[in-house]
């Protein structure tokens, strides 16, 4: 069992399901980055993904972009994802993921960046643009250095896909809300709920909801038929707006939510 495996089994057996955050390396700097993110782990949040600044991203909603285009910038580079992972895991002991789009890990080459990112501690990678079916060499990869590969399962897939996203996922499987670019929505799409269903029909043992998650309610109301709740844009925004303190309150209150939720 991994290592985000165990942080989402342990959620579920302390109350109802897992919190996973998401922030943008570099952003507002390195080391900003690396303090908010110890502070979401610190505030409560079981899981870290990290996400690496990208020029063309075909899923980040304006908060995220905003955030990237501001890391770049300022002049992030791939292997910064490496100091900041080691600095974050040495410090809180939770597993880091790193979400990128898959350009990135080709430029840097695969069998490197899966070597650095386990060297430096990381727990695996989410990879948003990447299908189970082209990605022989991640698979190779991850499984010589131990690492986590999290895949993308949509309302619109059909049963075989999801099959093979199940099979092919470890850690969890990363079930996206509804369709279109990520950021804090009203009303989490009822579509979540189906799939994560039609997952754990097909034997998924961990789906995880993201997109469009952003008060302690919903992440209340996902855990009721989800193993965890992943929360981006607003905690973006919150790092934004008020600094780390901000982003650690926020991290709070989510986990206040998840609590919630163990009582209904």
């Amino acid at each position: 069992m991994s290592a985000v495996e165990r942080a989402i089994d342990a959620a579920l057996a302390e109350r109802k399901g897992a919190l996973i955050g998401y922030l943008p390396v570099g952003f507002p700097s390195l080391d900003e980055s690396v303090e908010a993110a110890c502070a979401i782990l610190d505030g409560g949040m079981d899981v870290l993904e990290f996400g690496l600044p990208y020029s063309d991203p075909v899923m980040d909603g304006p908060v995220i972009q905003s955030a990237t285009v501001q890391a770049l910038e300022n002049g992030f580079r791939v292997a910064d994802v490496f100091e900041a992972t080691r600095r974050v895991t040495e410090r809180t002991g939770k597993p880091v993921l790193v979400m990128s789009y898959w350009n990135l890990v080709l430029q840097y080459g695969v069998e490197a960046f899966a070597r650095d990112l386990a060297a430096a501690g990381g727990a695996g990678l989410v990879t948003p643009d990447l299908i189970p079916d082209e990605a022989a060499d991640w698979l190779a990869a991850s499984e010589t250095h131990g690492l986590d590969r999290v895949f993308l399962a949509a309302p619109t897939s059909s049963d075989e896909r999801l099959g093979t996203v199940i099979e092919r996922s470890r850690g969890f499987v990363y079930t996206v809300s509804t369709m279109g670019i990520t950021g804090a929505r009203d009303d989490v799409d009822r579509a979540a709920r189906v799939l994560a269903d039609r997952l754990h029909g097909l034997g998924c043992a961990r789906a995880c909801v993201g997109l469009g998650i952003s008060t302690p309610q919903q992440v209340a109301d996902v855990l009721e038929y989800a193993e965890g709740a992943i929360v981006g844009s607003a905690l973006v925004r919150a790092l934004t707006d008020g600094g780390v303190e901000r982003v650690r309150g926020l991290a709070s209150d989510l986990a206040a939510g998840a609590r919630a939720s163990r009582s209904r």
